[in-house]
């Protein structure tokens, strides 16, 4: 499984899935789903929030799965700080956090983010589904 902490750019016309997760154990578990669902997706694994901001001044990624609680930060306030880029606004986030609170579920819905899930329950389907919801957006 190719994980690189900071890639040069997201290679045009490679679907790219960024991973915003600090810990080694999840990013792995991510990167398999995400294979599970579509193995030809390149796959970015960001360590901090400071760090996803970097690789997204490199390019749009296909997906970005987003953890709630990372050390810079809270991943529901970045998915808003997504939604206020024009740039980035398109780019479907499947937040994935331990702890799903309240508020970021508000703070996810005010951002559009596709799916908030528990870590134990993410599975393919959830990647299966954004990917295709994007393709049909893309037809019409």
């Amino acid at each position: 499984m190719q994980m690189t902490a900071v890639p040069p750019h997201f290679p045009q016309g490679i679907d790219t899935c960024l991973i915003v997760e600090d810990s080694e154990f999840d990013q792995l578990k991510m990167g398999r789903v995400v294979r599970k669902s579509c193995n030809s997706m390149r796959i970015e694994v960001a360590n901090t929030l400071k760090s996803a901001r970097r690789m997204l001044e490199r390019g749009e990624p296909a997906l970005i799965l987003l953890d709630n609680n990372l050390p810079d930060g809270l991943g529901a306030d970045f998915a808003l700080e997504l939604a206020k880029d024009p740039k980035l606004a398109g780019v479907p986030v499947i937040m994935v956090s331990d702890w799903p609170s309240p508020i970021m579920w508000e703070k996810a819905a005010s951002a559009g983010v596709a799916y908030v899930v528990n870590k134990t329950e993410f599975d393919p389907k959830y990647v299966h589904a954004v990917l295709q919801k994007g393709k049909s957006r893309q037809m019409n």
